[in-house]
């Protein structure tokens, strides 16, 4: 069975830093970080791929970074110059293996980790 876990999500100030770990228990192609804020629907915060590197939304473009330790399975996300607009919970998310590159919507990913929040105070 599939597990993604995320952590290292919590409460700064704006301006402040954190970054998100997510610990899958297989290698992917694939990985992205998806965010949902109350009562809005979920967007796209960043994705990696083995075969053609990282991609950002606009809105966390040069804030935000994501990579990743292929002999843990690990994924991260340094979040930096956070600002309230970036409070959510955000979800570590996987392709499927046979799937070798990355895409920016929510339904081309199959499996999906538990959420670690993100609270940003002005």
């Amino acid at each position: 069975q599939v597990q993604l876990v995320e952590s290292g999500g919590g409460s700064v100030q704006t301006g402040g830093s954190l970054r998100l770990s997510c610990v899958a228990s297989r290698s992917f192609y694939c990985l992205g970080w998806f965010r949902q804020a109350p009562g809005k629907e979920r967007e796209f915060v960043s994705d990696i791929s083995s075969y053609d590197g990282a991609t950002y939304a606009d809105s966390v473009k040069g804030r935000f970074t994501i990579s990743q330790d292929n002999t843990k399975n690990t994924l991260y996300l340094q979040m930096s110059s956070l600002n309230p607009e970036d409070t959510a919970m955000y979800y570590c998310a996987a392709r499927g293996r046979h799937w070798a590159y990355c895409n920016s919507a929510s339904e081309a990913y199959t499996y999906w980790g538990q959420g670690t929040q993100v609270t940003v105070s002005s």
